[in-house]
């Protein structure tokens, strides 16, 4: 545990704490932390101070290198006029990012007026500036004996004494510049060269390990000297107080506190909002017809993974889409669980939940493709060398994808509505200096697709934001990733709720039916006035407006698919006044529609005796197999050969198998359409079974600030000294045996997960336990909250595993 951060969060205010739980949400996820302890843990873990760190502005972590280049040191060192002197600012242009450091728990000033940084980030950030070790661990280091320490104050031309003293006295050298400047002017010709590379490309660095053993030599009179320390033969650092000392006293670490300035164009603001209402509608419409095509003809799956080129084009073709549109469209209905793969298939087919996504309404449906085109950990549009990736293939830089789509639209979303970007490599500039740990040359590849994703999707419009747009941006802290089936908050965010709704406002829900057998609908038309038409004419053109084509061909097709007449003429009518000559046509081609049948059988069963036939597609144990009489010697069976065989024989019929090629040819079909896929594609190319579970909001965390006042009302409260919980189990959970009292004790000590049963038959999932006057307090995971449970209650106690 990190003291510092510890001691600092004792001082703290209900307001102020309830700022840094505000800002890192993390540390009050369930179970919520109790006491103070607990919260500084979380805080201060390696994972979660590196999260932390991400969302963070380059000016931020500019403030933490240099923080952490001054170390702990002695006297000023380390305060905040030091840090600002370092950074060559007025310590007022230091002072708001050492306070958003401190509103994250990264680094903060303590009472003493020292800056602090959380352990973690010292562990993690090891060469701050470049610059190496600090010279305290060389001299504290058990490789540095007292004979070593001695030798090395001699020759900097200090008095033998006590290691401690000797060390200190060779820090107060090493670290003044005028005294390592004096120091090198009695240094062998080349030791400038040798220590120039340690102080700006160091600081570790390969050497020639014979060089450190050759008398009047570079190497050795630096290692002598306490400039240069060898870890290894061929290895040598140099310390961190000697590089800076090195660098000179006007050496300033790089301090940006002003974004880099970005190139816009004034634009319309209700150009834009038109432009929303048309792609949103759009992209629902597409989405389900792509997903239709997909339960028609499965797509497969190519052997190295992804969906190839060809069947990209061909569902592009079928569908009117675009290829960009295809692409996008389908990575996103991965994502969202739409399409899954289906084993029996051969390929990606809808899911059950698209089933339950296409009953919702078209706002709601819309935010379910948001929110995972949100989370989505792969890049449709970004082009690597002039071409696109595998679609749906796999991405190592996936995490970092899905951070830079939402860095790009959070820098559009803060600029004012009537302002759109006007250079993209400007863009790409200022998104770093918004995230700078996001790799750049990743960054400058992706920010072009994400702005033509957003564009498709009516996140962006002539280069700006939309309201769509900023109502997603603003729901950065809740993307999630790839790997969550859903994410409630986000399509049930009221924000998003409410543009989208107004989004998709301006639909057509009816169309223009012309009597030269066209339909035209002014403006977008709804997803399901968009599937009638699709169903019953041929789309000629889309836009502003979109028009279809009546023929005697797509009217036939929608009889193909099961439609009758006169409730195909009312669907029609419904959404328009049907012209006499369409009607004529519907009712033309369907009354020749049927003349001539194709029946599909599985096989033939032929007898010379019709009376025996007719006797077997009677048999009431036959009826599975679905016989029709065909002629009055030939049965059809919808069941194939094999199991007919079988059938008959368990009937007490004593039936034979005929070789294909006789007169009568038998096609076999698939016995089983698919029912919809099962199966996931997770980032890194795994691939898991879809839960077909119904996601609920879940519930909201508790409020910072009364988190907040929970904390620092038991702050002072730490659990019951680890030694006395195994006295106190033993002595009153008295109905378990001893190897589960052990398990319960962990419950308590190292707040493991484990299933317990009451005496009155309830069980619970418990884990951080506390004991108390009897009882265990602990975190039950059904209840969702801290929950007591009576020791001598317990009379079973099993490990539970996520």
């Amino acid at each position: 545990m990190d003291d510092h951060l510890l001691g600092w969060l004792r001082t703290l205010d209900e307001e102020r704490l309830a700022r840094i739980l505000a800002n890192r949400p993390d540390a009050i996820d369930p179970p919520w932390p109790r006491r103070l302890s607990t919260l500084a843990q979380r805080l201060g873990g390696g994972f979660a101070v590196m999260e932390a760190l991400r969302g963070l502005p380059l000016p931020a972590l500019e403030v933490v290198e240099a923080a952490l280049t001054l170390g702990d040191g002695a006297g000023e060192s380390d305060r905040p006029a030091a840090l600002a002197e370092l950074l060559g600012a007025p310590e007022a242009e230091v002072a708001p990012w050492l306070g958003l450091l401190a509103d994250h728990a990264l680094a903060w000033t303590d009472g003493e007026g020292r800056v602090r940084v959380v352990g973690a980030l010292a562990r993690w950030w090891t060469a701050p500036c470049g610059l190496g070790t600090p010279l305290a661990r060389y001299l504290d280091s058990w490789t540095v004996s007292a004979d070593a320490l001695r030798a090395l104050a001699r020759s900097l031309g200090l008095p033998p004494g006590p290691k401690r003293r000797m060390a200190a006295g060779v820090a107060e050298v090493l670290t003044a510049p005028s005294r390592v400047t004096a120091l090198l002017a009695r240094a062998p010709e080349g030791t400038d060269r040798l220590l120039e590379d340690f102080v700006w490309d160091g600081p570790v660095r390969q050497v020639d390990g014979g060089r450190f053993t050759v008398p009047g030599s570079p190497e050795k009179w630096a290692a002598d000297h306490g400039l240069l320390f060898r870890t290894s033969w061929n290895v040598a650092e140099m310390p961190r107080e000697v590089a800076l000392a090195l660098r000179g006293p006007d050496y300033r670490p790089p301090f940006t506190p002003r974004p880099p300035d970005l190139a816009t164009l004034p634009v319309d603001p209700e150009s834009v909002d038109h432009l929303m209402t048309l792609a949103a509608p759009h992209v629902v419409e597409r989405c389900a017809a792509l997903l239709d095509n997909t339960a028609k003809t499965p797509l497969p799956l190519l052997k190295a993974g992804g969906i190839g080129v060809r069947e990209v084009r061909r569902v592009a073709r079928e569908t009117g889409c675009d290829e960009d549109e295809t692409r996008l469209l389908l990575e996103i209905c991965a994502v969202a669980r739409l399409l899954a793969w289906d084993e029996s298939a051969g390929g990606l087919v809808p899911t059950e939940r698209f089933d339950r996504w296409r009953l919702d309404d078209a706002p709601a449906r819309l935010r379910v493709l948001l929110a995972a085109w949100w989370r989505m950990e792969r890049s449709s549009l970004r082009r690597v060398g002039g071409r696109y990736g595998t679609l749906l293939g796999d991405d190592p830089a996936g995490p970092a994808v899905a951070r830079i789509r939402r860095t790009v639209l959070g820098v559009l979303a803060r600029l004012p509505a009537d302002t759109a970007c006007a250079d993209t490599g400007g863009l790409v500039r200022l998104a770093h200096w918004h995230a700078p740990l996001l790799d750049r040359e990743l960054l400058a590849q992706c920010a072009p697709g994400v702005l033509e994703e957003a564009r498709l999707l009516g996140l962006v419009a002539h280069d700006a934001i939309t309201d769509l747009g900023r109502a997603l941006a603003a729901l950065d802290g809740e993307a999630g990733d790839e790997a969550d089936d859903a994410r409630p908050r986000v399509e049930h965010d009221p924000a998003l709720v409410e543009c989208s709704v107004r989004a998709l406002a301006s639909v057509r829900r009816s169309a223009l039916f012309g009597a030269d057998l066209t339909a035209v609908v002014t403006g977008p038309p709804s997803a399901e006035l968009a599937e009638l038409l699709d169903r019953t004419a041929d789309r000629e053109s889309r836009g502003a407006a979109s028009v279809w084509r009546f023929s005697a061909a797509s009217v036939r097709r929608a009889l193909d698919a099961g439609h009758r007449p006169d409730e195909l003429l009312a669907e029609l009518a419904e959404v328009g006044t049907v012209p006499q000559p369409l009607e004529y046509l519907v009712r033309d081609v369907a009354r020749r529609h049927g003349e001539v049948t194709v029946t599909t059988v599985a096989c033939i069963v032929q007898a010379s005796d019709p009376v025996l036939l007719a006797e077997i597609a009677a048999h009431r144990r036959l009826a599975r197999l679905g016989l029709r009489l065909l002629a009055p010697t030939v049965l059809a069976s919808a069941v194939p050969a094999d199991r007919t065989l079988a059938a008959l024989r368990d009937s007490g019929y004593a039936p034979v198998a005929v070789e294909d090629g006789g007169e009568i040819t038998v096609r076999r079909t698939r016995p089983e359409e698919p029912q919809g896929g099962r199966l996931i594609l997770l980032p890194g190319g795994q691939v898991a079974e879809l839960e077909q579970s119904v996601h609920s909001l879940a519930e909201p965390v508790p409020d910072p600030l009364e988190h907040a006042r929970r904390l620092l009302a038991s702050g002072g409260e730490e659990g019951r000294p680890a030694g006395r919980t195994w006295a106190v189990i033993g002595r009153m959970a008295s109905r378990l045996p001893t190897a589960q009292q052990s398990l319960l004790g962990f419950v308590v000590d190292r707040g493991v997960r484990a299933a317990i049963t009451l005496a009155d038959g309830l069980t619970a999932t418990i884990s951080h336990g506390e004991l108390r006057s009897g009882v265990l307090d602990a975190w039950c995971e059904e209840a969702g909250d801290y929950l007591e449970f009576p020791l001598a209650e317990i009379v079973e106690v099993r490990g539970a595993y996520a």
